[in-house]
């Protein structure tokens, strides 16, 4: 092989975080950057926490790496040294639940991998793409707002995949818009890629919960700058009367206490396939949330970039979240999740110093919403739902909470408005389905459901995931993975908020046949978290190892 000093670098996840980390360091020999499904943040727009709240995904992540980090190397690229680097690796191998959950504010921990602490410091070209389905979707405008440094930026309607085989459609050219980027960064080659659009972003419409989106309807547009001066902040005024108006009425109170169980049609925060991981009907979430619509539209309102939400409110408890979604109503009366927003009172004024609410005194606090790309059609209408719980999405806090929200001038949502109706062509792959196809020797199964028991006032929220054993092409490894994730919770009780998941890992070749089995809980109490793990390493039926981890990890003000 071969360099001629110039290096680029790219991944997906992970490895697009690392990306834009290692651009942060300044290597001399590294030139640019693309970077998928990443954060510049890593305490608000990962999979921990977001605005001071805790995440489900904290928890499920946790279990996926402890499944992921526990299986042996393949005999087959390290040869007979395999069994001892396994024993090695199962020895060592850590509980990364809690390590996440000892930092539950934006400290050292987060900062140390978030390029928003200084954008500044990437000073090569980065190109960084992510899809409104994926919970990276932040990322994107983000960076295209702070990197000086001929930074570029995609959002498609995808979830976490990359953009040539991601649902829903359309699909992007990603092998084309790569080389592209290197030819010009790497190599020289004058092709137009540093005078693209600071932004590229695919704007939905008429977009309906299903149980599986194939295509969103909608258009590419382009900004030339970011943040565009052709998009404006229009304000809507949440009114008496449920109203979302354009003009603040009189002032008034409401009272919100949701259920817990408010959020079962959330769906997953980063979804990685287009079925039921994405959020379904919003109308079983609405039903526990406080609700703000508008008339019908008698014309089209199109979005881009972040809503932000002003609430004048008080509680009855120190601690207290809020959830806000932004909604669009169709004729027939389905609703879908357009954008979203979660807030930990406590953070209300950063989240590095949380400071718990005085019971009863009114505060101005603020929810900036995901960012969003969005055209809510005539005959739809505009809702703000707003829900004191977000479950099993976010975590409730120690005490059932009731917040009232003053109406008037002071509570208000800010949209992102752009008027340009004008749209771009985009290019899709040209290979419909670029994956390998690979040999199934047992079917693969996916369920996701919600039991309400009547009798004790509990709901479970359920996910199975089993892959099905399939065959590597090439190489013959058989593999297969197999997860169930049970949260369960009481409507009125927060502290019976627990959480179960098991993984199951298979790898076999021949007469070569290892099993990992990981368990993991969680569970709470006013004043902390109770997490327990273990991990069962096998090969053939023979058990080889076990490790098992307790802890008990103080709440920090949430």
């Amino acid at each position: 092989g071969w360099c001629d000093g110039n290096v680029g670098m790219m991944g997906i996840s992970w490895g697009g975080f690392n990306s834009l980390q290692v651009a942060a360091l300044r290597p001399v020999a590294l030139k640019a950057v693309i970077s998928i499904g990443s954060t510049v943040d890593r305490y608000n727009d990962d999979i921990h926490y977001k605005n001071g709240c805790l995440l489900s995904s904290n928890f499920n992540w946790s279990s996926v790496m402890l499944c992921y980090a526990s299986r042996p190397p393949d005999p087959e690229l390290v040869g007979a040294r395999w069994s001892e680097m396994w024993l090695q690796r199962l020895k060592t191998q850590p509980f990364p639940l809690q390590t996440w959950l000892q930092h539950q504010r934006k400290d050292g921990y987060w900062k140390h991998g978030s390029i928003s602490e200084d954008y500044s410091a990437v000073t090569i070209p980065a190109l960084v793409i992510s899809g409104w389905a994926d919970g990276y979707l932040n990322a994107p405008p983000a960076a295209a707002a702070n990197l000086s440094h001929h930074c570029k930026a995609i959002n498609g309607p995808w979830i976490h995949k990359y953009p040539h085989f991601a649902w829903p459609k359309p699909r992007l050219d990603f092998s084309g818009e790569a080389i592209r980027w290197w030819d010009h960064w790497l190599k020289g080659i004058d092709n137009g890629a540093g005078a693209l659009p600071a932004y590229r972003a695919y704007i939905c419409e008429d977009v309906k919960p299903s149980l599986r989106r194939e295509k969103d309807c909608g258009r590419w547009v382009a900004e030339s700058e970011w943040p565009s001066s052709a998009i404006s902040m229009q304000q809507f005024y949440l009114a008496e009367k449920q109203q979302l108006l354009d003009a603040a009425g009189a002032t008034g109170e409401i009272s919100l206490c949701s259920p817990l169980d408010c959020g079962t049609a959330c769906g997953e925060i980063f979804a990685l396939k287009p079925e039921s991981e994405l959020p379904g009907d919003q109308r079983y979430d609405d039903a526990g949330s406080l609700l703000f619509d508008t008339g019908k539209l008698d014309r089209p309102v199109e979005i881009l970039g972040r809503p932000k939400l002003r609430l004048r409110v008080s509680v009855d408890k120190p601690l207290a979240n809020i959830a806000a979604r932004l909604n669009d109503i169709h004729p027939d009366g389905t609703v879908s999740r357009v954008s979203w927003g979660v807030l930990n009172l406590a953070h209300r004024h950063g989240n590095e110093h949380p400071e718990v609410m005085i019971p009863a005194r009114e505060e101005i606090v603020e929810i900036e919403l995901n960012e969003s790309g969005y055209r809510f059609l005539p005959g739809h209408r505009i809702r703000v739902a707003l829900s004191t719980s977000y479950w099993p999405m976010i975590l409730p806090p120690p005490a059932l909470v009731t917040a009232n929200i003053k109406l008037g001038a002071d509570t208000v949502i800010n949209l992102p408005i752009r008027t340009d109706q004008g749209q771009i062509e985009v290019d899709e792959p040209q290979k419909p389905d670029p994956l390998p196809v690979y040999k199934m020797h047992q079917a693969a199964e996916n369920r996701r459901w919600v039991e309400r028991d009547l009798q004790t006032g509990e709901t479970h929220y359920q996910v199975i995931d089993d892959t099905g054993e399939e065959e590597m092409p090439g190489h013959g490894l058989r593999t297969r993975h197999y997860h169930h994730d049970c949260w369960s919770i009481k409507s009125n009780d927060p502290l019976s908020c627990r959480a179960t998941s098991r993984y199951n890992s298979w790898m076999r070749r021949n007469n070569w046949s290892i099993r990992t089995e990981s368990k993991s809980s969680l569970s709470c109490d006013a004043e902390n978290f109770y997490i327990e793990a273990t991990v069962t390493a096998y090969e053939a039926d023979l058990q080889v190892n076990q490790r098992h981890w307790k802890k008990t990890i103080k709440r920090d003000l949430m």
